[in-house]
């Protein structure tokens, strides 16, 4: 199995109305992935963090194997999430994949 786990930190442009409704739409969009991409056993988004945190939401995903990971990575499904949802509203991604 295969970790992929992403922390994004929001445009600081985005009001706090449109943040909230950014991460909704960005949970929604990587939620719904779920069942849709082969090899994706699990994708969970985090969007409320306590006050100490240091960015606006996480992924947190597994998968079978690292192809499955590089899969999902170019799926035309991701892509449009990726491209529609998270992209034109995240200035920091950092991301750690790792073998669980």
């Amino acid at each position: 199995m295969v970790k992929h786990v992403i922390l994004w930190t929001l445009k600081e442009e985005l009001t706090a109305e449109e943040k909230v409704k950014v991460k909704a739409g960005i949970k929604e969009g990587l939620e719904g992935l779920a069942g849709r991409i082969p090899g994706l056993v699990d994708i969970q988004v985090h969007t409320e963090g306590l006050e100490s945190s240091n960015a606006d939401l996480m992924l947190d995903s597994t998968f079978t194997d690292e192809a499955a990971l590089k899969g999902y990575a170019v799926h035309p499904e991701h892509v449009a999430v990726a491209n529609g949802k998270v992209r034109p509203y995240t200035a920091i991604r950092s991301c750690l994949d790792y073998v669980v």
